[in-house]
């Protein structure tokens, strides 16, 4: 197998992005990638797409092919593959990009994602979003995700004695992070106090617990590595992908405190990139509720199984401290455009490594990972990346 790199990236402004549609951020991103990358259309082999559901959200579907058009690159026919894995489409289509390139079966490939959430009502959303679990034995009982992940949560500090206030810390932290990011869509600063006086979306999840339906599109250009120095003088090594996955139903895991899909996933990673966890230096991990980084950061190894909390509360998920997480602001407060998010962390990874992210800029960044689960954790996927 080949090595990859990363060449080229973009990514639109995430949050309510009336003006725009579906088609408008899918093209925006991809030519802002192609631009970075320094290529022409000709040179494009394939195209990988993740995105979770236009078909519901915008009633579209085709997608893989329609972005294409609309980027201007049917003339050339380049194959287009559509990929859906709830919140974790994102990652898949960057996971299939690199090993279609690992292979050898093609030399230089886009990976996008983009989700298109706020032309629906919020009902409509969250029915959509209970569609990636269960719909047979939890969401037509009424669960959903935050009513699953708050069950996650429950156990977590009964079992840990977790707190609410360390879940808090959580949101703090991101939306901190997210000041200084522009692609941002809360670029506001929150307090614990505020995050335990928002209403209960279910307990013990307050609002400012959870991430909110959003619209954005990233994407990425990924070649040989033996080429990558053709095209920039700073190509982003992928040193690993894997993929896991798990019951889709929460009731079905062995311990709704870990999602093991992200322990194999993570695992896999580690054994393909010759790393450790301590040897990460930043990573990007799914927050879509604040207690799935408590879980994430101990199913990747960066703490024990249930200090999550106790780490973030002592600051070493800062930026400046041993591991910090999620310094784009995470899918908490950057925003969590479902098929997007898999690729936008690819994206803050990149610049990251290449010293470009500004006042959020993690010192001395070598080693990143990101982190995508789908659903309760059904699917999760795990990259590590390098300069």
């Amino acid at each position: 197998m080949r090595e990859v790199a990363i060449i080229g990236a973009g990514t639109t402004k995430f949050g309510e992005l009336w003006e725009k549609s579906f088609r408008d951020i899918a093209v925006e991103a991809g030519l802002k990638a192609i631009e970075d990358a320094g290529i022409s259309g000709e040179e494009i082999e394939a195209l990988y797409g993740g995105n979770m559901s236009a078909g519901r959200f915008t009633e579209q579907e085709h997608t893989g092919p329609l972005i294409a058009d609309y980027a201007g690159l049917a003339r050339l026919h380049i194959p287009t593959t559509s990929v859906e894995a709830a919140c974790a489409s994102g990652a898949l289509a960057l996971h299939l990009a690199v090993l279609a390139v690992a292979s050898g079966w093609y030399d230089l490939v886009i990976a996008a994602g983009v989700e298109k959430m706020t032309d629906v009502e919020p009902d409509v959303a969250e029915d959509l979003l209970a569609s990636s679990v269960d719909r047979k034995w939890e969401a037509i009982y009424g669960a959903t995700l935050p009513s699953l992940f708050a069950m996650m949560a429950r156990t977590h500090m009964e079992r840990y004695n977790t707190t609410s206030e360390q879940m808090a810390r959580v949101a703090v932290k991101n939306h901190a992070n997210a000041v200084h990011n522009p692609y941002a869509q809360f670029r506001r600063e929150i307090s614990v106090e505020s995050v335990l006086a928002s209403p209960l979306v279910a307990d013990p999840l307050h609002m400012l617990d959870c991430s909110s339906i959003a619209d954005g599109a990233a994407a990425v250009v990924l070649c040989a590595a033996e080429e990558a120095r053709n095209h920039t003088d700073s190509p982003i090594y992928v040193k690993a992908s894997a993929q896991a996955s798990d019951t889709i139903s929460l009731h079905d895991r062995r311990d709704i405190t870990t999602i093991d899909a992200t322990v194999c996933a993570a695992k896999k990673a580690y054994q393909r990139a010759s790393l450790e966890p301590s040897q990460i230096d930043f990573a990007e991990v799914h927050d879509s509720y604040t207690i799935s980084e408590l879980i994430a950061i101990e199913d990747l190894g960066f703490c024990n199984k249930g200090e999550g909390g106790v780490v973030t509360a002592e600051g070493e998920t800062e930026i400046g401290g041993r591991i910090p997480v999620n310094p784009s602001g995470g899918l908490k407060a950057c925003g969590h455009p479902l098929g997007a998010t898999g690729i936008r962390q690819a994206v803050e990874i990149m610049q990251q490594l290449k010293g470009e992210a500004g006042k959020r800029q993690v010192s001395n960044a070598e080693v990143g990972l990101t982190h995508n689960i789908g659903g309760t954790g059904g699917t999760a996927i795990v990259h590590i990346f390098s300069r």
